[in-house]
């Protein structure tokens, strides 16, 4: 993947200042309305305001410095552009959040300003949402799933045409008389959606637009240690236009709930009852993990409410060999009822024991 400061073209030490500069620059020189048909300036049009998302927010930054790529929910399954996941972003998505950028009269009298660009879909189709649930287990290891989506296509033996109303272009071009002079801007053809091509005759079975639904499989390599609500980017995966060209399928990520642990970050919470001879005794246990079972070393007198830590037993560190902990707490089980021996037995214990010196002590609340 590409380093996201590289695309911005400015150092790791730069300034928010000098990083939206930086952008704006770029989304000028790449900026679809500049460049008609040019994918490859779409593409880098579209780089630049992922990296931008991430960089201009001083969290998402610190986490990417950290952790890189996967830091922000940008998975492995990238297409072309090298990026997905957390940031992925719409054309939409650009114009709505980023419309300062490109702010002022002279930028707008050129591209048509920001009221032309909210339906803004040049060349491409609309993409594909889903959400994937995934275990705890797999959270660990990653895994390789397989899932079914359906997707629009054009059907085949669709007749296209040239759009009559942009004649091809893709956008449309309004002139307004000012006291400046005559004013010209360019908008997205309402007509067919920036793709310049429109049906014409189409097969049975399609929809007015030309298309069919196509069922497929698609298999998705979810990286170890993601989170709940990262989600990566399958480039060309969504609904096409009806020139054939795709959209992205979005795959949110939702983490199972799991029957006793609880995730805290890269660390797993576990909550443990032993009886109340091991708490006096001690011993070793043997306990699951998210990736197995591990024997845990219970120290002798441990106490209700203790925290025993088992170093590297956690999640994987996304980006890193390294792993979180699991954190296990200690809760000791008081029998409700007793039999006589047993009964006899703690009576003897209680009396071999020393007293109590200080019972009581301050709550710290």
């Amino acid at each position: 993947m590409k380093d996201l400061y590289d695309v911005i073209g400015v150092s790791k030490q730069a300034s928010q200042d000098e990083i939206k500069k930086a952008y704006r620059k770029l989304a000028l020189k790449y900026h679809p309305d500049k460049n008609p048909g040019d994918k490859e300036a779409e593409v880098k049009f579209k780089e630049a305001a992922e990296a931008y998302a991430v960089l201009s927010d001083q969290q998402k930054r610190s986490r990417y410095d950290q952790f890189g790529h996967a830091g922000v929910g940008m998975g492995d399954n990238a297409g072309p552009s090298g990026f997905g996941g957390g940031v992925h972003m719409s054309m939409d998505d650009i114009f709505s959040q980023f419309g300062d950028i490109f702010g002022g009269s002279p930028f707008e009298s050129i591209f048509g300003g920001g009221g032309s660009r909210g339906g803004r879909k040049r060349g491409r189709g609309s993409d594909i949402r889903i959400k994937l649930k995934i275990s705890f287990e797999e959270i660990a290891k990653g895994v390789e799933k397989k899932i079914k989506i359906k997707r629009s296509v054009l059907a085949e033996g669709a007749e296209l045409i040239t759009c009559p109303t942009c004649h091809g272009q893709g956008q449309v071009t309004t002139v307004q008389n000012t006291i400046l002079g005559q004013m010209r801007s360019a908008s997205i053809c309402p007509h067919c959606e920036g793709s310049g091509k429109r049906i014409g005759n189409r097969p049975s079975g399609s929809g007015p637009d030309g298309m069919v639904k196509k069922e497929e499989t698609i298999k998705i390599k979810v990286p170890a240690g993601v989170e709940e609500g990262n989600y990566m980017t399958l480039n060309g995966q969504g609904n096409e236009d009806v020139s054939g060209n795709p959209g992205d399928l979005i795959v949110m990520f939702e983490e199972e709930e799991h029957p006793y642990f609880v995730r805290d970050g890269e660390h797993v919470i576990l909550e443990l009852n032993i009886s109340y001879p091991t708490a006096v005794l001690g011993g070793k246990i043997e306990i699951p993990t998210v990736e197995g079972k591990a024997g845990l070393k219970i120290p002798m007198g441990i106490q209700s409410g203790q925290v025993l830590r088992m170093k590297g037993k956690g999640f994987p560190r996304i980006r890193t060999r390294s792993h979180g902990d699991q954190l296990v707490k200690i809760q000791i089980n008081t029998p409700k009822k007793l039999s006589r021996e047993a009964k006899k037995s703690i009576e003897s214990l209680e009396k071999s024991l020393k007293p109590i010196t200080t019972p009581f002590s301050k709550i710290d609340l």
